[in-house]
């Protein structure tokens, strides 16, 4: 049993798109972090389709952001105070489900996704706009990083 998890852990340390999912996944947590150095990193590398890249940094990044909904539905009490709520909570009051468009922004978006899950808002449209806010996103920084040709 040692030796599968010992291949186990050398073919997670050589997959770059493993690293990639996994700081695409730790990035959209609460916990502090960013995915962008290794999304750079792996587009460097020329080993993997653009599109590849864009869609497992996007996988990665929407299941740490739901996980973040997750932990929002563990939140028993769901009574709103406008006056001394959460910016994030302000804005899925003011912008409602649109608001997940912006669950890739720093500081905001993860309070966003928790809030969200807090609220009890719908999962489908909540998984939805944060894959779609997140997919944009990765695109931009590939664009801007590689060109938008490489689209």
């Amino acid at each position: 049993m040692d030796a599968v998890f010992q291949q186990l852990g050398v073919w997670l340390a050589d997959s770059a798109l493993t690293l990639l999912f996994v700081t695409g996944f730790l990035s959209a947590t609460l916990l502090p972090g960013g995915s962008e150095a290794a999304l750079l990193a792996t587009l460097s590398l020329n080993q993997y389709s653009v599109t590849s890249i864009i869609l497992v940094a996007t996988l990665g990044n929407t299941l740490g952001g739901l996980t973040n909904y997750w932990l929002g539905l563990w939140i028993p009490n769901r009574t709103q105070d406008e006056k001394h709520g959460h910016k994030a909570l302000q804005w899925i009051n003011k912008y409602g489900y649109w608001a997940l468009l912006f669950s890739w922004a720093p500081v905001i978006g993860d309070p966003l996704c928790l809030a969200a899950g807090w609220l009890r808002m719908r999962f489908i449209p909540c998984l939805i706009l944060i894959a779609i806010g997140k997919l944009l996103r990765y695109a931009a920084l590939v664009g801007l990083f590689a060109g938008f040709g490489t689209l």
